[in-house]
């Protein structure tokens, strides 16, 4: 049987595979047979879509064998959120409310992924209706966190993403990212995770949360994979009204070698990002602050005080709850009851948001972006933890509403802000704390400086091996 290092990047995989030790179909069954061996426990794919990813491998094997390669992705498997559409392959977005609702084509960015020879594996779990920060699911059951001896989150609302990636049962998988949900679940499982500027990659055939906050982006083993998968993602579609805004990607300061960041200013901001920050995240984050002096790039402590207008903008998340409600108030309307009380319980509020509200917070976010898009004049990138808090055991996210809303709030305090102001975003692993338990430094750029963060990002990881570790998954075979 064939056997490989199932935390292999994407990168390495299409060495093997286009040297011939491995095929498509070989990676493929690799990974089917251990998401068999451990999803059983871990719980991060609601659907398994084993005839469609045999089909596809074997697919890619033929193309390959006869000279079409498509790029970095040819040949490898990958999972999506459960927000994605598969054509004949229910969206439930987090409940059995929406099993019915079964899509006729791909998304965009699945019909995409798969012209160019990737592999769909399965999709996964998320928070319902992907609306919280710490990846509870109370209907269709919470995955569990790797890293952790008993039941902690695994972040949200890409839960079960991170934890494919985080425990190695796939090299890559997609989020989406409204308030933090592709880089808590990437910081908590000790990943990279990549948030998009609003309009680079296409969202059509992606359940909506919030037309103004949702951007997709992938979980990854590294940034430079994370680079990879984006290079191909972003591409223009015409059917996306989000995408008028697409620019072509533009490399940045390419003359420089590739661990060089010489002239870049890095800032670790100070005021909200680090306000009630646990004492170990913080120590971890700031501790990068080395790392970066080594690669020669300039880092100073400043204020970035458009984080704190953000937050006093967007009070008690009104855009995303105002929008989601929207959205979807068919549903809430007739099923309230039947939904997760801690999802149900914070999107009800946004029918009560009155049209004066939600247009003063829009206008409110031209001239705030604005004022972050000047900040970035003089600086490259900001330094800040992920999540402010490690990890939660799920015991006490479920103790009551009310214990739950707070350790939300503080898992999405950090990452929401960027989304506010649609800024660029990549978490990386930094450390762990006393109890193992992982730690993620998140490098902010301005809008559609993808390309510049994940160099910062690769700089960081080509001399730390945080992202290297590996949780014990062995322990969790049933």
């Amino acid at each position: 049987m064939t056997s490989f290092d199932p935390f292999s990047s994407i990168i390495a995989l299409g060495i093997k595979l286009r040297s011939g030790e491995l095929s498509s179909e070989d990676i493929t069954r690799f990974y089917l047979d251990r998401i068999k061996k451990y999803d059983g426990a871990l719980r991060a794919f609601v659907e398994i879509l084993e005839s469609r990813a045999l089909e596809e491998a074997r697919e890619a094997d033929a193309n390959l064998n006869g000279g079409v390669d498509h790029g970095p992705l040819h040949g490898i498997p990958y999972a999506i959120k459960d927000l994605y559409d598969v054509a004949g392959v229910p969206t439930r977005a987090g409940t059995d409310l929406l099993s019915e609702n079964v899509p006729k084509s791909d998304a965009f960015i699945v019909s995409r992924l798969k012209a160019l020879g990737a592999v769909l594996i399965g999709k996964t779990h998320t928070v319902q209706l992907a609306y919280g920060g710490v990846g509870v699911n109370n209907s269709l059951g919470t995955p569990v966190n790797p890293w952790a001896d008993k039941h902690h989150v695994p972040g949200g609302s890409s839960s079960g993403s991170g934890v494919a990636v985080g425990a190695g049962l796939v090299p890559m998988a997609l989020g989406s990212d409204t308030g933090g949900s592709v880089r808590i679940p990437a910081s908590f499982n000790s990943v990279t995770g990549l948030k998009t500027t609003v309009g680079q990659i296409s969202r059509r055939g992606v359940f909506p949360l919030s037309w103004t906050l949702d951007s997709v982006g992938p979980l990854t083993r590294d940034a430079a994979d994370a680079e990879a998968v984006y290079r191909l993602m972003a591409a223009k579609d015409s059917e996306d009204p989000s995408m008028q805004v697409f620019r072509p990607l533009i490399e940045g300061k390419s003359n420089e070698s590739s661990n060089s960041l010489t002239g870049y200013q890095l800032v670790f901001p100070e005021g909200v990002f680090f306000e009630e920050c646990d004492s170990e995240v913080e120590a971890s984050v700031l501790e990068t602050g080395n790392v970066f002096l080594d690669l020669e790039a300039s880092i100073k402590h400043g204020s970035f005080d458009v984080a704190n207008a953000a937050q006093a903008l967007n009070p008690k998340g009104l855009v995303i709850a105002a929008e989601a409600y929207y959205s979807n108030r068919k549903l809430i309307d007739e099923h309230f009851h039947e939904l997760d009380p801690v999802v149900s319980h914070r999107i009800i509020k946004g029918r009560d948001v009155t049209a004066i509200e939600y247009l003063n917070i829009k206008n409110g976010l031209t001239l705030i972006r604005k004022q972050a898009i000047d900040f970035f004049d003089t600086t490259d990138a900001l330094l800040v933890p992920t999540v402010m808090i490690p990890p939660s055991a799920l015991a006490n996210c479920q103790s009551s509403v009310e214990a739950y809303s707070k350790i939300n709030v503080s898992c999405l305090r950090n990452t929401a802000i960027g989304n506010i102001l649609n800024l660029s975003a990549v978490t990386v692993p930094c450390g762990f704390n006393a109890q193992g338990l992982p730690i993620g430094l998140m490098i902010y750029g301005r809008p559609f400086d993808e390309l510049k963060i994940l160099k910062i990002a690769q700089a960081f990881q080509a001399n730390t091996d945080w992202h290297l570790e590996r949780p014990d998954v062995a322990s969790r075979e049933v």
